[in-house]
């Protein structure tokens, strides 16, 4: 088949040893970021197979209608930037594996790194260092203070328990079923959303971002943080209402933010609000941007395009279209 990679912004998918799974197959790589309809049209007319890593591009009716020759869409983990029904009508299997068992550890980690680089300040006292001045204030001390958890996902128990290691109390706010898993973790159950964001020195969001979930953190959430709190964001931004927090801050609760998800990426403009508060510590993105997490996930996302190319295709998430592809063989 003709495999089309998009978005591999450092071309290190071909260095990964999960790549020689697509030997025999020819394989293009692009390592920018286009959205464009018409040059994503131009760019993928010949392509069979489209690999996608994570939600970096939409693939909407509009391009879907401009690549006749598309059978597989192969990718991991949630779809919102998929036009699934399309995918169906034209006849493209979308294959994407929910990666049930093990956590992303490295967004997790990204998580605590997050945590810890806004309560001491790291990023503004390295920038001053090399400035040539010497401290510019006083950071604090997380042991003691509790972490508020929203969502108990595999990701959220992970940071769950490196909060609990640095000596912070847990609290968690999620559906029931997965508070009896945090309770069975050893942590406080929040007894209503508004007890959460009141009580919690560290806010951080681990949910998916779905129907039932978009915009779930309202304005009135975040009015209710403390004026020395931290509101962290490691999962998506449309979780928080739109312009939410960057009210939020202006109004001074919470005080701090630590985020690696923003409305619209790639972000090209310097001068975003969001960016421009000195209590905002902010990556691009890069939770899952590990060599190891790559491996992990491209080791699934390749298995697919096998299976594919098999006649097995799994983790199909639009099981109506087998029976056209079936039609089409």
């Amino acid at each position: 088949m003709k495999i089309s990679i998009l978005d591999d912004y450092f071309d290190t998918l071909r260095t990964l040893p999960s790549f020689q799974k697509l030997k025999g197959h020819e394989v293009e790589i692009w390592t920018d970021h286009v959205q464009e309809t018409a040059a994503l049209a131009a760019r993928l007319k010949d392509t069979e197979c489209l690999v996608l890593i994570r939600e970096r591009t939409k693939i909407q009716a509009d391009l879907l209608e401009r690549l006749p020759r598309l059978k597989l869409i192969s990718q991991r983990s949630v779809y919102p930037h998929i036009d699934i029904e399309a995918c169906t009508r034209r006849g493209v299997v979308v294959s994407s594996s929910q990666h049930a068992g093990t956590p992303c550890y490295a967004a997790a980690e990204l998580t605590w790194a997050l945590i810890l680089a806004a309560a001491r300040q790291l990023p503004q006292q390295m920038a001053a260092l090399k400035a040539g001045k010497w401290q510019i204030g006083v950071g604090t001390t997380l042991r003691g203070k509790t972490l508020g958890v929203f969502g108990y996902g595999r990701i959220a128990a992970t940071v769950a328990g490196y909060g609990k290691a640095f000596g912070m109390n847990i609290m968690v706010c999620a559906r029931d079923a997965s508070l009896v898993r945090a309770r069975s973790d050893g942590h406080a159950a929040a007894r209503s959303k508004a007890e959460f964001f009141e009580s919690c020195d560290v806010v951080t969001l681990h949910v998916r971002l779905v129907p039932a979930t978009r915009h779930i953190i309202k304005a009135e959430d975040l009015a209710r943080m403390k004026p020395d709190a931290m509101l962290v964001n490691t999962s998506r931004a449309p979780l928080i209402e739109p312009g939410a927090l960057v009210a939020a801050l202006r109004a001074g609760r919470p005080g701090y933010a630590a985020v690696d998800v923003f409305e619209d990426e790639p972000v090209r403009d310097p001068d975003l609000p969001l960016l421009r508060f000195d209590k905002v510590v902010a990556t691009p993105h890069i939770g899952y941007v590990t060599r190891e997490e790559y491996e992990t996930q491209f080791i699934d996302i390749f298995d697919q395009i096998v299976a594919f190319a098999a006649g097995r295709p799994i983790n199909v998430v639009n099981p109506d279209v087998l029976e056209r592809v079936a039609e089409r063989n």
